[in-house]
């Protein structure tokens, strides 16, 4: 796998695979990666993101091809349980639809499903932001709007630093046309789809998409909390996670989807 690839945690615990939102990279699964050290986990920098800014191109076919080698090749016992949000959570949703025997357990929060309009106009939009991309306060306040706290500031930045603005509108792009999965009614693996109370009413209607076309998956949500609530809600979210690789039940904080 030509991507770089971030691994911790012992040399015979179970795998967990977390895969990172658009336009971010890894770092964004920090705080999981350090309260579960005693899992072992691979966190991957998606094609054209991060320190895998020159594999190119991102696609999503191409970038669940590459997760999936992933596990075949560095996972142990060639499984793993599989952690993703917003494009991540995307991703593994079509890693369930073509590669389930490789999953022991799936998180999707954030999950977008139905495809949005005007997904072709954001090149338009981005080459009048892309030269003041980087100016302090605008990555300040960007981060702001998106929930992502302040303290991951020069993440965000290193981020915006060294994608190209073809990666930013290939990884847009695919996020914002993203459509339902198929064979999704046929997957066995126990799924988990979430997502945060203050998201928009496209990932909440998402939601409801992807629990009435899996019979596998639960759904519940993070009240109070927006997008990237793995950042705003650490301790949660990790909680929701080994809670439900190991079958238990889940926090009381979150609310069951209706």
């Amino acid at each position: 796998m030509a991507v770089y690839v971030a691994e911790s945690g012992p040399a015979e615990a179970p795998t967990i695979v977390f895969l990172h939102g658009g336009g971010a990279s890894g770092w964004m699964w920090g705080p999981q990666v350090e309260r579960l050290g005693d899992y072992h986990c691979l966190v991957p920098d998606l094609p054209e993101h991060g320190r895998s800014v020159a594999e190119k191109p991102f696609t999503m076919a191409g970038a669940v091809a590459q997760i999936a080698d992933l596990i075949r090749t560095r996972a142990h016992g060639g499984r793993a349980h599989v952690v993703g949000l917003s494009e991540g959570g995307q991703l593994t949703l079509w890693l369930l639809s073509r590669h389930a025997d490789l999953v022991d357990h799936a998180i999707a929060s954030g999950t977008l499903v139905r495809p949005m309009r005007g997904a072709g106009l954001f090149g338009v939009s981005l080459r009048l932001y892309w030269p003041i991309r980087t100016w302090g306060f605008l990555v300040r306040a960007n981060m702001k709007n998106a929930g992502i706290p302040m303290r991951y500031f020069a993440d965000s930045l290193f981020d915006l630093r060294v994608m190209s603005p073809a990666g930013m509108t290939r990884a847009v792009a695919e996020g914002l046309r993203n459509t339902l999965p198929p064979g999704l009614v046929n997957v066995q693996v126990p799924t988990l789809i979430v997502h945060g109370e203050k998201e928009p009413k496209s990932i909440h209607a998402s939601a409801r998409d992807l629990l009435a076309a899996m019979p596998s998956a639960r759904g519940y949500v993070a009240p109070g909390l927006g997008h990237p609530w793995n950042l705003q809600a650490p301790d949660l979210f990790t909680n929701m996670v080994r809670a439900w690789i190991t079958d238990r039940p889940l926090p009381t904080e979150l609310r069951p989807l209706a």
